[in-house]
């Protein structure tokens, strides 16, 4: 049986071998990263901005799920198929994101010497809160929330662990890397500090989302995130109600999504409560950027 499931492993893999061939050729006349440069990919967009501002000048840098893709349910391009045969080093979260789940196998068997980093190596994933039922729990791939980039405190552990493994692949930059490093743990700490200051003399600590990205970030600063939906469960109707009963007694007034996303459940929560849709990026490219303009908006919505 083994011997039958690796035919079928080969033969599904064919059409991804020549097709990656064909745009092997296509590229041949587009610009290639300089000689020297370590080529990285990273599977969703804020890993890129740590690998960027780590490695600089020396690395080039490429991301699987791109601007407004969705980690639960992006499948790589052939030419990304072909940019993973030819990386030296792949930056993975490492918490359970569902595109890694889903391709990473298949990824490591066209690059049998691809090195990989674990952003989370050293971070303590938080459970999944779940109001689901046995049979809404089947729809989780792991136990655990996999968003924890979203806090500065866990940015400082990506940039040790992107530290490291640019180090490993390229030891004759160490020296740039670690400069880099230290400049942005420095920010990174600074970044944790003014949010802590932000929150400190907000008295109403409650936030609504529809996608439950947010929760290291709440757990971080003592805040309480309710979250609309559970991992792209459709809800309920009883659900949703019990959804607007909620931000009605807390007197939510605010709904933010991602804006990559919409759905139609949002909206008639926001009716209902009588509240405005916000946009908080968990997917942004531009982390502290990022980080700042969703604390802003989260205060916003508290007062």
């Amino acid at each position: 049986m083994r011997a039958v499931s690796n035919v079928k492993h080969w033969l599904l893999m064919v059409p991804v071998l020549l097709l990656m061939i064909f745009f092997s050729g296509c590229e041949m006349g587009k610009k290639k990263p300089e000689e020297g440069t370590l080529r990285v990919i990273t599977s969703i967009m804020p890993l890129s901005y740590f690998v960027e501002r780590i490695g600089g000048k020396h690395v080039a840098v490429s991301v699987m799920v791109p601007p407004g893709g969705n980690p639960h349910s992006y499948e790589p391009t052939p030419q990304q198929m072909v940019q993973m045969g030819e990386a030296k080093l792949f930056v993975k979260a490492g918490s359970g994101v569902e595109f890694e789940l889903d391709w990473m196998s298949r990824m490591m068997s066209l690059n049998g010497d691809l090195q990989v980093c674990n952003a989370s190596e050293g971070v303590v994933l938080q459970p999944i809160k779940r109001r689901a039922t046995v049979h809404q729990a089947q729809h989780y791939h792991t136990p655990f929330d996999p968003h924890f980039w979203l806090t500065p405190l866990n940015g400082v552990r990506i940039t040790r662990n992107v530290e490291r493994a640019l180090i490993a692949a390229d030891p004759v930059n160490a020296a740039a890397y670690k400069a880099n490093a230290a400049m942005l743990v420095a920010e990174l700490e600074a970044l944790d500090g003014e949010i802590r200051s932000t929150f400190a003399g907000v008295t109403k600590k409650r936030f609504l989302v529809f996608h439950p990205a947010w929760g290291y970030y709440a757990s971080e600063y003592g805040l309480e995130q309710i979250a609309v939906e559970e991992e792209g469960k459709t809800l309920t109707p009883a659900q949703m109600q019990r959804v607007i009963q909620q931000a009605a007694a807390h007197r939510i007034s605010i709904i933010f999504v991602a804006p990559q996303s919409s759905d139609s459940q949002t909206t008639t929560i926001a009716q209902e409560i009588g509240a405005h849709i916000g946009y908080v990026d968990p997917l942004a490219y531009d982390y502290q950027t990022n980080l700042r303009n969703a604390t802003r908006a989260f205060v916003e919505s508290m007062q």
